[in-house]
């Protein structure tokens, strides 16, 4: 019951997510993106891209999935994807922010 509560949770997670990446680069679901497309990465391109000058790490993991885990990508913020529109605004449209949820 564990495991598939976690991964319950684990996608209700996608969703907030994908909408935080099409604000963050000014889009929203109602108007199609004319931006750039949204990238993903693999952890060992995030790995060699760590110290760079204007990157940007944010944890959006919620409740126990980022309060529990023992695993957390030093120098990494922690936002709630639920409260958006109260901290995407504070960050430079001109850094690369990565967000990860995993």
């Amino acid at each position: 019951m564990e495991i598939l509560s976690s991964r319950i949770e684990r996608s209700l997670v996608r969703l907030p997510v994908m909408l935080l990446c099409l604000f963050l680069l000014g889009a929203s679901p109602e108007k199609s993106c004319s931006g750039p497309p949204i990238q993903k990465i693999t952890k060992e391109e995030l790995r060699a891209a760590l110290g760079e000058p204007g990157l940007v790490i944010i944890d959006v993991r919620i409740g126990r999935s980022w309060s529990e885990s023992r695993q957390k990508i030093a120098g990494a913020i922690h936002e709630d994807p639920e409260k958006i529109n109260l901290w995407a605004p504070k960050y430079a449209h001109d850094k690369k922010i990565v967000l990860y949820c995993a």
